[in-house]
C-alpha cells in the first residue's frame, strides 16, 4: 500500500524515546565549551546553514563560538568569507599532520565568532585516516587543547557516516540534527541515531541527541506542517520550538560570505536563528 502523502514515513526504524532530553546541558556557564555536532547524513538539509547561523547568532549574544568545518566541500568556510584556496592550515592538517588547532583557526568578520576551516584536501582524510593511530579520536584530541578558549564549539559534519563524522561524534557531547520539513524528512535518520548509539557505547559515553531543529519550513504548504507535527510526535521535547523558515535571503547569504544575521539582520531567517540560539542556550527569548 502506498504511503500517505504528507507523512514523513521513514524507511528505517528509529527510537522514539525522549529520555535523553533531560541529560542535555542548557546553559553555557560550565567549564569548557559545549561541544555540539551538527549532523544528518542526508545532503542539502541545512546542516551548514544551521551551524553557521546558529554560531553567528550565539556570538551575537556574547558567547565565544568556534565553528569546526569538517565537510570537504568547505561550505561553512566560504559561508563565513574564508577562501579555502588561500589557507595555510586547515582541518586536514589538524587531523592528518597533527598541526595544532590554534594554527588553523581563523577569525570571522562577526565578533566572537571563529572558524576552523576546511578545503577539498579533507576529502582524502576518509581514506588516509584508516591506518592512522587512534583514528576516531583525532578531532577530540585536537579540540581538547583549545576547548577552554570557547563557550560553544559547533562541528559541521559532512553528509555521510564515515570517519570524519565518527570523529565529530567522538569529540562532541551533544548532537543537533536539522530536519527539513519535506517528504522523506526522516529517511535515514534511524541509521544516524544507531551510529550515535554505537559511538556512545564504544567511544564517547557522554554523547547524546540534544536537539532536533525543523528547517526549510514553508508555512504555505500542508506538507511542511504535517512533517513538523510528525517529527514532534516522535521526538517530543527534543524538537526545538523554534522553526527555521525557508527564505530566499537565507539561501543568498552564503554567496556573500556572511551569516544571515549580518547579511539581512532583520530578516525572518535572522530572527529565527537568534531565537534558536537563545533556545539552545536555555536563555529567555
Amino acid at each position: 500500500m502506498p504511503r500517505e502523502m504528507g507523512r514523513a514515513a521513514p524507511t528505517e526504524e528509529y527510537p522514539l524515546t525522549t529520555t535523553e532530553a533531560s541529560e542535555s546541558s542548557t546553559q553555557w556557564d560550565e567549564p569548557g565549551a559545549r561541544l555540539i555536532a551538527v549532523a544528518n547524513q542526508k545532503g542539502g538539509v541545512g546542516k551548514t546553514t544551521t551551524a553557521v547561523n546558529l554560531g553567528a547568532a550565539a556570538a551575537e549574544l556574547g558567547h565565544r563560538v568556534l565553528i569546526v568545518d569538517l565537510d570537504p566541500q568547505g561550505n561553512a568556510s566560504t559561508g563565513l568569507g574564508i577562501n579555502p584556496r588561500s589557507l595555510e592550515s586547515s582541518m586536514y592538517d589538524v587531523l592528518l599532520h597533527d598541526v595544532p588547532m590554534d594554527d588553523a583557526i581563523e577569525a570571522a568578520a562577526v565578533r566572537n565568532l571563529f572558524l576552523a576551516p576546511a578545503n577539498l584536501d579533507l576529502a582524502g582524510a576518509e581514506i588516509e585516516l584508516v591506518p592512522a593511530f587512534s583514528r576516531e579520536m583525532r578531532l577530540k584530541n585536537a579540540i581538547m587543547k583549545i576547548r577552554d578558549d570557547y563557550d560553544l564549539i559547533l562541528i559541521d559534519c559532512p553528509p555521510s557516516l564515515g570517519l570524519l563524522t565518527v570523529n565529530a561524534l567522538a569529540a562532541a557531547s551533544e548532537v543537533l540534527v536539522p530536519i527539513q520539513c519535506e517528504y522523506y524528512a526522516l529517511e535515514g535518520l534511524g541509521q544516524l541515531l544507531r551510529n550515535v548509539d554505537l559511538v556512545k557505547r564504544n567511544l564517547n559515553a557522554d554523547l547524546h541527541l540534544s536537539h532536533i531543529v525543523l528547517v526549510m519550513f514553508d508555512a504555505r504548504t500542508n506538507l511542511a506542517s504535517q512533517v513538523a507535527t510528525e517529527v514532534r510526535e516522535h521526538f517530543g521535547d527534543l524538537v526545538c520550538k523554534t522553526v527555521i523558515p525557508r527564505t530566499v535571503r537565507l539561501s543568498e547569504a552564503p554567496s556573500f560570505g556572511q551569516p544571515i544575521t549580518v547579511f539581512d539582520t532583520a530578516s525572518r531567517g535572522a530572527l529565527a536563528y537568534r531565537d534558536l540560539a537563545r533556545e539552545v542556550a536555555g536563555e529567555p527569548s
